[in-house]
C-alpha cells in the first residue's frame, strides 16, 4: 500500500518553476527521505502535500485515495519552527495543541514519554534547549497517534547530542509502525535514518528508490598503461564492473562495494598484452555519489 503517491506534481511563482513534474511513491512503513540542497523544492513539496500549498497541476493521493479531510487527520506535520508558549510548560503547550486539533488529553503523558521529557514536563519551554524544544514539537505531532509524520528538516540547527537524539527518535517512532516522511538537505541525515529517498535537484526529481540503491557506496579501481585506449578496450567488459570509463590519466572501473578483485584485474590485463603500472582500490564516498547525481542534473 502507498501511504503516499504524488503524480507529476508541478508548481511555480512566476517564473521560477519550484516543482518540474515530480512523481513518486511512499511504502507503508518507510522512513521516506526527501533529499536535495536547498532551494531544491523540498519544502514546497511537503506545503502541497499537507494542503498547506496547492499545486498549479499533477494530484496527490493519500492512503491510495484521493485525500479527504479525514485522512489529514491520520498525518502529524512539523514544518516550523517550534512555537510554543515560552512561559508554559510542556504539558501546558500539549494541551493547547491538543485542543485546537480536537484531540483530548490523555495522550499528553504518552507522548512525552515516547520523546524523553517525562522528567521535565513541569519544566518551562523557555528552559529547554533547542533538542529538547524539537523533540516537544514531535511530541506535539504525536498528538492523536498519526499512522504518518512529515517533518521539514527535524535537526536543523541542532548541536550533535541533539541530531543525534532526534534521529534515534525518528527511528523508534518507524520501528513502532509510523511511516515518516522527511525533508533534509543533509546527505548523512538521511543515510543512516531513511530507508527510501528521492533526490531533488532544481525542482527536478533525480532519482528516487531504496536507499541502498540509490546511495550505494562503490568501489573504484584506478588503472593506467602506457597506451590506455588499449587498456580500456581491454576492460570494457571485465566480469562484474557496473561501470569502466576514461577519467583523466586513469582507467577506473566501479564495483559493488567489497567485490573489485585487483589480482583479476592485473591478471586479466597481462593476459591481453597489457602492464599495469598503477592499480588502485579507492571508495567511492556518498558526497561523491550525491555530488554526481546532483551535478549530473544541473
Amino acid at each position: 500500500m502507498a501511504i503516499l503517491s504524488v503524480d507529476n506534481l508541478r508548481k511555480h511563482y512566476g517564473p521560477v518553476q519550484a516543482l518540474k513534474g515530480v512523481s513518486f511513491n511512499v511504502p507503508k512503513g518507510a522512513v521516506f527521505g526527501i533529499l536535495g540542497p536547498n532551494g531544491s523544492g523540498k519544502t514546497t513539496l511537503l506545503g502541497i502535500i499537507v494542503d498547506i500549498l496547492r499545486a498549479n497541476s499533477g494530484s496527490v493521493m493519500l492512503f491510495d485515495e484521493k485525500p479527504r479531510p479525514e485522512h489529514r487527520r491520520r498525518i502529524g506535520t512539523f514544518l516550523e519552527t517550534p512555537n510554543f508558549y515560552h512561559y508554559l510548560n510542556a504539558v501546558q503547550n500539549l494541551e493547547i495543541a491538543a485542543a485546537i486539533k480536537g484531540h483530548g488529553k490523555e495522550d499528553i503523558e504518552h507522548v512525552l514519554r515516547q520523546v524523553s521529557l517525562d522528567q521535565r514536563k513541569h519544566s518551562k519551554f523557555s528552559t529547554y534547549s533547542l533538542g529538547m524544544k524539537q523533540r516537544l514539537a514531535i511530541a506535539s505531532c504525536m498528538l492523536g497517534n498519526p499512522e504518518v509524520m512529515i517533518f521539514d528538516e527535524p535537526t536543523n540547527g541542532l548541536d550533535p547530542v541533539g541530531i543525534a537524539e532526534t534521529r534515534e527518535l525518528i527511528k523508534k517512532l518507524n520501528r513502532e509502525g509510523k511511516t515518516i516522511i522527511m525533508a533534509s538537505h543533509l546527505l548523512d541525515e538521511v543515510e543512516k535514518v531513511c530507508t527510501h529517498v528521492a533526490i531533488l535537484q532544481k525542482g527536478t526529481l533525480i532519482t528516487h528508490g531504496h536507499v541502498d540503491e540509490i546511495l550505494v557506496q562503490e568501489d573504484i579501481v584506478e588503472t593506467n598503461a602506457i597506451d590506455n585506449n588499449r587498456l580500456l578496450s581491454a576492460v570494457q567488459h571485465f566480469p562484474g564492473a557496473i561501470k569502466v570509463h576514461l577519467n583523466g590519466q586513469h582507467v577506473e572501473l566501479s564495483f559493488e562495494p567489497g567485490t573489485a578483485n585487483l589480482e583479476a584485474i592485473n591478471r586479466h590485463c597481462f593476459d591481453q598484452g597489457i602492464v599495469l603500472n598503477h592499480l588502485r582500490l579507492r571508495k567511492k564516498s556518498l558526497e561523491a555519489k550525491f555530488f554526481e547525481l546532483t551535478q549530473n542534473n544541473n
